[in-house]
């Protein structure tokens, strides 16, 4: 009696990103305990980096062991297209936050340029549903949090 099954190693991308993923988890580790910040009632600045080190091991484990059991499904060819209308929509807002266009206008174009990344129609529609957003949101983080995200000039009249 035979097996007709190849003896196969690990899956090697699913290795690489298991690996990359516990090295992170440590990067988030040792800068989380390095903190000097303390708080007062008990939850401090260092607990999100805890549990975000947390989700990054268990990331790092499940790729591991799918590494070493059926490795990852193939991928399906990326759409060019797609991709270039969401990096368009970061480039965008990039260069809108770097040369003072503001948080809403930034916003605006990413949600658009995103949307029709995933094969939505309707630019002008989306641009204006971004800008809403983008708007609610500035005013959210600036109103009630006192928090600044970068503003332009429109962000700047309801300062």
């Amino acid at each position: 009696m035979t097996n007709d099954t190849p003896a196969r190693g690990a899956d090697r991308p699913a290795l690489v990103v298991g690996l990359l993923l516990l090295a992170v988890a440590g990067v988030v580790y040792y800068d989380a305990s390095q903190q000097t910040i303390t708080s007062n009632y008990g939850v401090g600045p260092t607990a999100m980096p805890y549990v975000a080190c947390v989700g990054l091991v268990l990331l790092g484990l499940a790729h591991l062991f799918v590494a070493f059991r059926d490795g990852l499904p193939k991928p399906e060819a990326a759409d060019r297209g797609a991709l270039l209308w969401i990096v368009g929509g970061l480039v965008g807002l990039i260069a809108c936050i770097a040369f003072g266009a503001g948080f809403t206008l930034a916003t605006t174009i990413l949600f658009a340029c995103t949307a029709r990344g995933f094969g939505r129609r309707a630019l002008a529609v989306d641009a204006a549903i971004g800008f809403v957003l983008g708007l609610a949101i500035f005013l959210v983080f600036a109103k009630l949090l006192t928090l600044l995200l970068p503003a332009g000039p429109l962000e700047r009249l309801f300062l």
